[in-house]
């Protein structure tokens, strides 16, 4: 990874030591260096990550999904579900439209919840400023953990037979077939698309990224080494519930919370504590809650945050422990 970004890293030094004349070995040059590499790295694997997904997504309608999920259970459904989840698109706003369709079409409530759980959670941006800033290790970990995680959730909700939680108008609604324009596209046209997939995802988080890799930035160069460790690290118990009780209202900044996290991993944040706290940012966010009580009762929404909650905080201890 160090080598593939060389580049960058030698823009980094050369703005940072010479055209701003920051003494090198300084507080301010390590947050200044740091600033500049992890924005430009960022953006680089955001960008080629967001193309390479939004071409793949052309594939993949909502209808296909609904076709293969349909009326299917079993645990590799549940697999296949939070798969499709991964390359496909999905936020608070959509989520409530998604769960309508795939209702309607037959799907069953915990292979439905397999998706919704996952789709969020393992997105192409997160993936790539997860990538650009963590590492290949930790990027392969967050979305082997997310996939497993939607498995596991969606199971137990498909165990439990919640579907008297759901309210009665979503069986009534008859959602109309989708166009299949999107079969029909050129690879010209799939590239376009892709491309503005970039433009679009990239012009809402850029504001994030910056906020996020300056805040960590400060603390990388200013903070003490190790102060986390000592008040956050493994000896502490509630350090992981903690993390994914402040992450539930931060959905709207997670692109620039994982830059921040990077810092605080090397100021001596647990990994584990870290992934968790990203998890409950993402699978758990409050907007998302809200929107789905249009469609979910009470009860539902309880147990699904519930299941999802108490299944990251394991996720957390459990590589808290391993690495």
């Amino acid at each position: 990874m160090a080598d593939i970004f060389y580049p960058l890293q030698w823009i980094a030094d050369k703005l940072t030591y010479e055209v701003f004349g920051i003494a090198p070995a300084t507080h301010l040059a390590a947050s200044v260096n740091f600033i500049i590499y992890d924005v430009l790295k960022i953006f680089v694997l955001l960008s080629v990550m967001i193309f390479a997904i939004s071409y793949l997504r052309t594939y993949i309608t909502p209808e296909k999904t609904r076709k293969v999920l349909g009326g299917k259970k079993g645990l590799r459904y549940h697999l296949i579900a939070s798969l499709i989840g991964t390359v496909s698109p999905f936020c608070s706003c959509s989520s409530v439209p998604l769960f309508i369709g795939f209702v309607e079409a037959g799907v069953p409530l915990g292979v439905t919840f397999s998706f919704l759980i996952t789709s969020p959670l393992v997105n192409e941006a997160a993936v790539a400023v997860l990538w650009a800033t963590l590492g290949l290790k930790a990027t392969a970990i967050y979305v082997v953990s997310g996939i497993v995680l939607g498995v596991f959730g969606g199971y137990v909700i498909g165990f439990l037979k919640l579907e008297k939680y759901v309210e009665e108008f979503v069986y009534k609604i008859k959602v109309g077939k989708q166009a299949s324009e999107q079969e029909k596209m050129t690879v010209k046209e799939r590239a376009g698309t892709a491309f503005e997939g970039v433009k679009d995802i990239v012009g809402r988080v850029w504001i994030y990224v910056i906020i996020g890799v300056s805040i960590g930035g400060i603390f990388h160069g200013y903070a003490p080494e190790g102060i986390l460790e000592k008040y956050a690290g493994k000896g502490n118990l509630l350090a992981v519930p903690i993390a994914v009780l402040v992450g539930v209202p931060l959905y709207s900044n997670v692109m620039g919370m994982i830059p921040i996290m990077e810092s605080l991993i090397g100021k001596g944040l647990p990994i584990g504590t870290s992934l968790a706290f990203l998890m409950s940012v993402t699978a758990v966010s409050l907007p998302e809650m809200v929107i789905l009580k249009k469609v979910l009762k009470k009860e539902l929404i309880a147990i699904f945050v519930s299941i999802v909650g108490l299944s990251i905080i394991f996720t957390g201890y459990m590589f808290n422990i391993l690495l």
